[in-house]
């Protein structure tokens, strides 16, 4: 890093000792920019473009661009963006090495030198942290964790087997074992250092992740976002992220949370305002007064759900509270000081007499934050608690189509039900699901001490969740415990049948585990619309279990008062949850505790040692991770598996770039509405018997005990291939009348699984595309939901418009994303996914650029639509030229071109 263009490469004398660090002031006189007037997330792109200027892969125009950043008039422009570190979480962990693994084996095929393969390593520090993978099998009892756990194993050997065969092969690659905690929340708490020090620099910590949450550590001053597992994967081997300079809308807080009203109720507040406003491909940074008191675990649960809101991150810049919430966590003060002293000298402290310009400024008053949940279906749909039973009843009549033609609720009759001991009704609106899930809200001692604060008080008076609620406590890590058992509210919680059942994503990813069969038997027979209330940041439909059609997001202390209530279908401000023992009625009011009751709590039972005491030994893992096996060598075997297999992406590769195919005669496999989420496309959840992926396991001697999750099978694109598009609630209008991964086929004209027509078009050479709606590919940062939509032989997908990871992740995989233009849809077309289409792509592709596409009907006319191609920069077009981001760079490592 000699080149020094800007004069802006210096030493700075710090608690750590000498550094050498890239001088933002020095930049900012040397290209007369101002730096109080660029966004803080703006500053920390601009100083990493100016550590790695080269001149050849960061350009000195790359720097100027950032630092003339005019956040009122953000010009289109291309820049990379080196991050300092990546994070995975197993389930896109697990295919992100199976891929590096596979093209260790293609260079060494392409260039028939074994040393070849060590070309293929990270260059980047990654930690992979072991949390997707627990399943809430067994809950209500102190056996739960004990029994999860061994399942856990017993089901993910093979994987665990090839991630310690990963971690002894792959420099620069740590595994976090399982039972440790969720993968933001242990970034949160250990792993982010806010200013990173490798020995010799000084610079702000950044990254990237595999998971849309990713975005959590904004809250602690930390530049990161979630992207695509091939992204991902690219930036591993020591790639740039090519990225246009974002527009960064401010957010003003002012005022305080109103007593009764916690974290989670901001967070749906902001999540709503934020996507009315709609900051998809932006960052949102945070200012203002309301900051001065905001503790950072607030900021980080309004950080992570930054996905849910759109936005690439949501930042809040370093200050007072970072340092505070640095010491609670037991880094090392050598390293806070450091942190102050570089931040300082580097404008990147954070005070709100700073001149930002931002591209839109919104305000919050957080004193009108009110209770509210979110649901039953997006995240975005805040419903105030007042409000609740009203919003139920409208939806279960609209929505779930439980209703008289006038639009009103008519109670279906309620299933009776016999479990165990208890007998009692099923009817809709039941709470079968209530999780203390997600590292959301987890990581927040105030919410989820406040949990325990209604649990011991609904304990006192006698007071207990209802027989057909399936309740799990899933912290995001120990230290969550130890608070908790330190503050002596496990046991409350464990009462109301809130015992710890895993230190993992669980219910939130939709780990929410079988529900006990007469529950089940009661909902499929008696068509009862069952509901779910979690402490999660998503409740897609289909996501959190196949026999719960409404999802609500609350805070943690809520989801105690719904399992009590045990229905939605209250309205818990007005109405008793239940008597106590003189048969006096108790309200919510009653149990819910003061905020000075919760401040009182978390100053008594957290302290930095146990921080220390957790993650002193992070990596070690428990007796059964350490008897796992961990192989030797360099290149992966390839042993026969149903979790692990050698994907197909790299067979056949050559030094000879593939180009990029004009489409023609293509037919229509999918076509869907809006909001198609990447849950909805990628395979998630349970895997059913009667599917493609399930009768691949079956006939593979797959015990059904076994099958896992898809997310678990990620590793195995045998099986992957078989689940995409596959979920229950995907409306394909190929196939009207279904639901859950069917189309036409329009070979034969028989309606089947998306996976046996893809099968059968590509027997007869048949080109495939998807037409979809607006926000196509919103929610989780899924690559298998471009993987799989690349091994089904699908060319192009046409949307309205498209969420920001997938359409990057489209690319990544040789898929050409293409957007009707402004008020085109199929439907002003008058499409029915029976005409064909014809694309020619230019001679020269461009960004952007408009695209021709020729769609003939059945009766021989033909209509033409200019298309925006949704290749947004000029890496993309080398990235389709290559046949994806991963092509181009094992053609790279492979024969330096």
């Amino acid at each position: 890093m000699s080149y020094d263009p800007f004069a802006a490469l210096t030493t700075l004398e710090t608690p750590l000792g000498n550094r050498r660090i890239a001088s933002l002031p020095a930049v900012a006189e040397a290209c007369g920019a101002d730096l109080d007037t660029i966004p803080f997330g703006i500053r920390v792109l601009l100083e990493a473009c100016l550590r790695h200027c080269d001149g050849h892969a960061v350009t000195e125009d790359d720097v100027r661009a950032l630092a003339a950043y005019d956040g009122a008039s953000v010009a289109p422009c291309e820049i990379p963006f080196k991050p300092g570190r990546v994070v995975l979480q197993d389930f896109t962990g697990v295919p992100a090495m199976v891929d590096l693994a596979a093209m260790r084996t293609a260079i060494v095929e392409m260039t028939g030198d074994q040393a070849s393969a060590n070309k293929v390593n990270p260059l980047v520090p990654c930690d992979l942290v072991i949390d997707h993978s627990v399943q809430v099998d067994a809950f209500g009892s102190a056996q739960a964790l004990t029994i999860n756990a061994e399942k856990e194993f017993t089901r993910n050997a093979e994987r665990y087997t090839f991630l310690k065969w990963g971690q002894q092969a792959f420099d620069n690659f740590r595994v976090v074992p399982p039972a440790t905690g969720i993968v933001h929340q242990v970034n949160l708490e250990y792993l982010g250092k806010v200013t990173w020090d490798d020995g010799t620099w000084l610079y702000p910590d950044s990254l990237v992740g595999t998971d849309s949450h990713t975005t959590m550590i904004n809250g602690l001053g930390i530049v990161g976002w979630g992207v695509g597992g091939i992204e991902a994967e690219a930036c591993m081997l020591g790639q740039p992220i090519s990225m246009l300079i974002p527009e960064v809308v401010g957010v003003r807080f002012t005022g305080r949370l109103p007593e009764g009203c916690t974290a989670t109720d901001l967070v749906l507040r902001v999540t709503e305002m934020l996507r009315a406003h709609g900051v998809v491909g932006k960052f949102v940074e945070f200012f203002g007064p309301g900051l001065a008191n905001m503790p950072l675990a607030n900021r980080a649960t309004i950080a992570n759900m930054a996905p849910e809101y759109g936005a690439t991150m949501g930042f809040f810049p370093v200050d007072e509270q970072t340092l505070k919430y640095m010491r609670l966590t037991g880094r090392d003060e050598a390293l806070i000081e450091t942190v102050e002293q570089y931040c300082r000298s580097q404008n990147l402290w954070h005070d709100d007499t700073a001149s930002v310009v931002y591209t839109d400024v919104l305000e919050l008053d957080m004193s009108t934050i009110e209770p509210a949940l979110a649901g039953p279906k997006r995240p975005q749909d805040r419903i105030s608690l007042s409000a609740m039973q009203t919003q139920w009843q409208h939806d279960l009549s609209t929505t779930f189509s439980h209703g008289d033609d006038g639009g009103t609720a008519v109670a279906q009759a309620p299933a009776k039900v016999t479990m165990g001991t208890d007998e009692f009704d099923l009817e809709d609106g039941a709470v079968v699901i209530a999780a203390i899930t997600s590292c959301t809200n987890t990581s927040n001692p105030d919410v989820m001490v406040a949990a325990g604060l209604v649990a011991r008080k609904a304990r006192s008076l006698g007071l207990t969740q209802k027989p057909w609620v399936k309740t799990s406590l899933a912290p995001g890590s120990k230290v969550v415990r130890d608070y908790l058992e330190r503050a002596e509210l496990l046991d409350d919680l464990a009462a109301l049948g809130f015992d710890i059942v895993g230190y993992g994503c669980t219910t939130c990813i939709g780990n929410s585990g079988p529900l006990p069969g007469p529950i089940h038997d009661a909902i499929q027979e008696h068509d009862i619309v069952a509901t779910s209330v979690l402490s999660g940041n998503r409740n897609f439909e289909g996501r959190i279990s196949p026999d719960v059609q409404a999802n609500y997001l609350a805070s943690p202390p809520l989801v105690v008062a719904y399992a009590i209530a045990g229905t939605v279908d209250i309205n818990l401000e007005s109405e008793p949850l239940g008597t106590d023992e003189t048969g006096q009625n108790v309200f919510l009011a009653d149990i819910w505790p003061s905020q000075a009751e919760v401040d009182a709590v978390v100053a008594a039972s957290i302290n930095p040692e146990q921080f220390a005491h957790e993650y002193g030994s992070v990596f070690a893992g428990s007796d059964a991770w350490k008897a796992v096996p961990a192989g030797e060598g360099a290149i992966y075997d390839w042993p026969k598996s149903t979790y692990i297999h050698l994907p197909p992406f790299f067979s056949g590769m050559t030094a000879q770039l593939p180009g990029i195919a004009n489409v023609e005669q293509a037919r229509v496999l999918c076509m869907l509405g809006d909001s198609v989420t990447t849950d909805h496309i990628s395979p998630a959840g349970a895997i059913a018997s009667d599917g493609p992926a399930g009768m691949w396991l079956t006939n593979h001697d797959v015990p059904l005990s076994l099958f896992n999750s898809f997310g678990s099978r990620r590793g195995n694109d045998l099986v992957m291939t078989r689940g995409t598009f596959a979920n229950i609630r995907v409306r394909n209008q190929m196939a009207p009348g279904t639901e859950g991964g069917w189309t036409t086929d329009l070979l034969d004209g028989k309606v089947k699984s998306i996976f046996d027509a893809a099968e059968h078009y590509a027997t007869e050479r048949v080109q495939l595309i998807v037409l979809a709606g607006k926000d196509y590919g919103m929610g989780s940062s899924r690559d298998w939901a471009a993987k799989g939509t690349f091994l089904l032989g699908i060319r192009a997908v046409l949307a309205e418009s498209f969420e920001r990871i997938h359409r990057s992740n489209l690319v990544g995989m040789g898929v050409v994303p293409l957007q009707y233009p402004q008020g085109v849809t199929a439907a002003t077309l008058g499409l029915t996914g029976q005409e064909t289409f014809d694309i020619t792509w230019p001679e020269v592709m461009e960004p952007r650029q408009d695209v021709e596409i020729v769609i003939s009907r059945s009766d021989d006319t033909q209509t033409s639509v200019t298309a925006r191609l949704r290749v947004d920069t000029p890496v993309e077009v080398e990235y389709l030229a290559n046949g994806g981001i991963l092509h181009t760079v094992l053609r790279r490592m492979a024969f330096g071109t």
